[in-house]
């Protein structure tokens, strides 16, 4: 296998350009993209908007579809998508999934997860919205995913200058396409990303002004 430039790099993996219309994502501690790639196969037999996967040689290795797009973090950035849009997008892809039946749920009402669903893991492609990074993906309570996205995008955006400002413009609509969030939903996101390694300090002592935040949102 012929590996080519790298074109991407996250919290914990590269993507690298392969032939064939294909990329490798390989994780940097060589941790199994398996159970990854079951997921995604899964969702996709359900109709839901994942790259195509194949085997790959390494455990530390996924390869996948080379989709064209920008993401959508990319396309809020540039105004090619409203704050609005945005939100709603998220909302709907999260409903979504959640449609989807398990794998193997332990009990009832579990569903898929993807618990890292935010505007730089959604693709802006010709065909549609593509859903990517599915790492961090579980079974559990949907209340959960939508509370981890909602955390992760406030949390975000209150790190940018002027981003308390501007969140509610994404947050509202993003709420109003989800059933409310429960509070120890909101608890488990914050322990969540606080016992995250890749979490700087300073990005864990935003947690609390995120969860206010998307309580008022919720009220609006």
């Amino acid at each position: 296998m012929e590996i080519g430039e790298l074109i991407g790099t996250g919290r914990t993996a590269d993507v690298w350009a392969l032939g064939d219309g294909r990329v490798l994502r390989r994780y940097r501690d060589g941790l199994s993209a398996g159970g990854e790639a079951e997921v995604m196969m899964h969702l996709a037999e359900h109709g839901y908007p994942v790259p195509a996967v194949w085997a790959a040689e390494r455990p530390g290795d996924l390869i996948m579809e080379r989709l064209g797009g920008p993401t959508m973090l990319q396309s809020l950035v540039s105004g090619a998508i409203s704050p609005a849009a945005a939100g709603e997008l998220l909302a709907e892809l999260l409903r979504r999934l959640h449609e989807i039946p398990p794998r193997a749920a332990a009990r009832p009402g579990d569903r898929v997860l993807h618990l890292d669903l935010h505007p730089d893991n959604v693709l802006l492609t010709a065909h549609g919205p593509v859903v990517i990074d599915w790492s961090t993906a579980a079974e559990g309570e949907p209340g959960l995913d939508d509370a981890m996205s909602a955390v992760i995008l406030a949390q975000a955006l209150l790190g940018r200058p002027g981003g308390a400002e501007a969140a509610p413009a994404i947050l509202v609509p993003l709420l109003r396409g989800l059933p409310p969030i429960a509070d120890h939903h909101l608890a488990e996101a914050c322990a969540r990303r606080t016992a995250n390694p890749t979490m700087a300090p300073d990005e864990i002592a935003l947690l609390d002004e995120a969860v206010t935040l998307i309580r008022s949102c919720a009220t609006r």
